[in-house]
């Protein structure tokens, strides 16, 4: 049978370096397609949909509530010609409700162990209108490498730089940030996979630049120690959430090729200050994630904010307006206070206000988002300061002879993993 995969586009965050990382979620579905499955994918975001060309089944992989509108509209065109339709993702397991009137069937939680019966059962015609493993986590050693081949590497790259693969060392968050989505999702327990199988998949990975999507590194120290002391002898560098603050800890990230992380920054304290200091310290790059619109910020504290961003002298920011996603901790509380002014999925792009803030007016809070951006970047551009950070990585790739200028490949279409393998 013929399965297609598609990764529905969606609008971009306004002021946002434009690069393009390739979809993590799809790969690692991808792997737990059966081999005897022929699989097409589309990234949207680079492919136009033939919905001409021949399928029997459609899976729409849907991570961000702001793909929503655009999946469903995917979905409705191939479900007029007859061909059905599953979602999958976090969207969907943030926005099932919604989706299960716009498609076949849904599957929410980890596809791990789990996809097989669901080809079982479309092939003998009993597909599930859900398959709801949301409470029911998968044993966290299925988890294999991901099934990167779907991807056409050439939309992965910027200017001629190579951009990076993603991958995952663990799964879960222990911690309840309240923006976040991950505890609602069955994140709560933290779930390393075992270090062998991700050196494997690591090993596997023929780029150098990698990023470690875990939720955090900064969770469990012996696993930690061990997870980079196996990845020294690979060579790699690369990017991830923040890391614990640990000098063993983050001695062994940088000898492990640590390049750069990303640290939310939620105030001025000292501890912010040192947390940034120490990473410097250590030869890691940092980009600071900025969240703008708490309860607890007047327009003089995030003005104060990004003075006190200049003076830390990140090598980055990220400035996003906060977002009350679906089944995230704020939401139910927004909801009750009345202050949720937009539910178009469309604006959930966290350059949006769709909320009414605490301390300001929703047209006061999207000027601070332009005066942040503006003001932290006012001699400079995110893609100068970008080039910057890819300067380090590319010199310190040179040093340790795996650097490797990016060679193109051919456009694929269906792939079946027994004729690849």
């Amino acid at each position: 049978m013929n399965l297609t995969l598609i990764y529905p586009k969606w609008p971009k965050l306004d002021r946002q370096t434009e690069f393009h990382l390739p979809p993590h979620g799809p790969v690692v579905f991808a792997a737990e397609v059966p081999k005897d499955v022929n699989l097409q994918f589309i990234d949207e975001t680079f492919e136009e949909i033939d919905y001409t060309s021949a399928t029997d089944l459609v899976a729409l992989s849907v991570m961000l509530t702001c793909q929503v509108p655009r999946a469903i509209e995917i979905a409705e065109q191939y479900r007029a010609k007859k061909i059905p339709v599953i979602f999958g993702g976090i969207a969907t397991m943030l926005h099932s409700e919604e989706l299960m009137n716009h498609s076949d069937s849904v599957f929410l939680g980890e596809v791990e162990g789990r996809f097989g019966q669901v080809i079982d059962d479309f092939k003998n015609r009993r597909l599930q209108k859900v398959y709801n493993y949301m409470n029911n986590l998968p044993d966290i050693n299925l988890v294999g490498t991901a099934r990167r081949e779907i991807l056409n590497s050439d939309y992965y790259a910027y200017r001629g730089v190579k951009m990076l693969d993603l991958v995952h060392a663990s799964r879960g968050c222990k911690f309840n940030c309240f923006p976040c989505c991950v505890g609602y999702l069955g994140g709560r327990v933290f779930r390393p996979r075992p270090v062998d199988r991700v050196m494997e998949e690591m090993s596997s990975i023929q780029n150098n630049r990698l990023f470690i999507v875990d939720n955090s590194l900064a969770q469990e120290r012996d696993w930690l120690k061990k997870l980079f002391t196996a990845m020294i002898p690979l060579k790699k560098t690369w990017v991830s959430h923040p890391i614990m603050d640990d000098d063993e800890v983050l001695t062994l990230a940088k000898d492990a090729g640590c390049w750069y992380v990303y640290q939310a920054i939620v105030n001025t304290s000292n501890g912010i200050r040192n947390r940034v200091r120490r990473l410097k310290e250590h030869g890691i790059g940092v980009e600071g994630t900025i969240l703008l619109g708490t309860d607890d910020q007047t327009e003089d504290d995030i003005k104060r904010l990004v003075d006190f961003l200049l003076e830390i002298e990140l090598d980055m920011a990220e400035f996003t307006i906060l977002t009350p996603f679906p089944h995230s901790p704020i939401r139910a509380d927004y909801e009750k206070e009345g202050r949720i002014i937009s539910n178009n999925w469309l604006d959930y792009t966290c350059d949006k206000v769709v909320f009414k803030p605490k301390k300001m007016s929703p047209d006061t809070l999207y000027k601070m988002y332009h005066y942040a951006w503006d003001t932290f970047y006012y001699n400079t551009s995110p893609s100068l300061k970008m080039s910057f950070l890819f300067k380090k990585a590319v010199m310190s790739e040179m040093e340790k002879g795996t650097y490797r200028q990016y060679n193109p490949r051919k456009k694929r279409s269906f792939v079946n993993r027994e004729n690849n393998e």
